[in-house]
């Protein structure tokens, strides 16, 4: 996927300016996607000359004039065509994954810290998506359009998040206990 296509969809669901957009996406779009806001800025100037998008000068009080983008006829387009293209299903890369496999060879117990820290950030980011569900989609069997897909790619976020804090808790527990207990040197196994 391309950066044109997350924008692309984030400008369907709501006009905005570049700062408008890096912050909507920051906070919603980013977790699946990320882009500096460097970037943004570049892709939608590229974007728009390009005829993917329209955008309207609004004069602010005391700031500097902004531009609203919005989705052209072409970028409609544009989407439906990507949308319908096959998307790759490609293994993602686990570092830490190929650390695990390797852990034989290091220190058991600062590979733990690390699951344990990977573990944290990942239960943070599910409570924050259960947060989000909570908040936003109180009646799911209720929804429909843009919002169910909202509320589906969240229920793969979860699930994503759910299985990966399980899997490091798992980890945990198989190592932890040889973390402590003595390591026969290589060649005694």
């Amino acid at each position: 996927m391309a950066l044109e296509h997350a924008l692309l969809v984030s400008l369907t669901e709501r006009a905005g300016s570049g700062y408008e957009l890096a912050r909507r996406f920051d906070k919603s779009i980013g977790y699946f996607w990320s882009a500096t806001h460097q970037q943004i800025y570049r892709v939608l100037k590229r974007m728009a000359e390009s005829g993917w998008l329209t955008g309207e000068s609004v004069t602010q009080a005391g700031r500097p004039d902004k531009k609203v983008y919005s989705v052209s006829d072409a970028g409609r387009a544009e989407l439906a065509r990507w949308i319908a293209e096959p998307t790759d299903t490609g293994m993602p890369r686990n570092e830490l994954g190929v650390k695990i496999r390797a852990a034989a060879h290091g220190d058991i117990g600062a590979l733990c810290d690390e699951v344990a820290r990977h573990r944290d950030q990942h239960n943070q980011r599910l409570e924050l998506f259960r947060l989000i569900e909570k908040r936003d989609f109180a009646a799911p069997d209720q929804l429909c359009g843009t919002p169910l897909h909202q509320y589906l790619v969240l229920r793969g976020g979860i699930r994503v998040e759910t299985g990966f804090v399980e899997w490091y808790d798992e980890i945990l527990q198989s190592l932890e206990p040889s973390a402590t207990a003595p390591h026969p040197e290589p060649g005694e196994r």
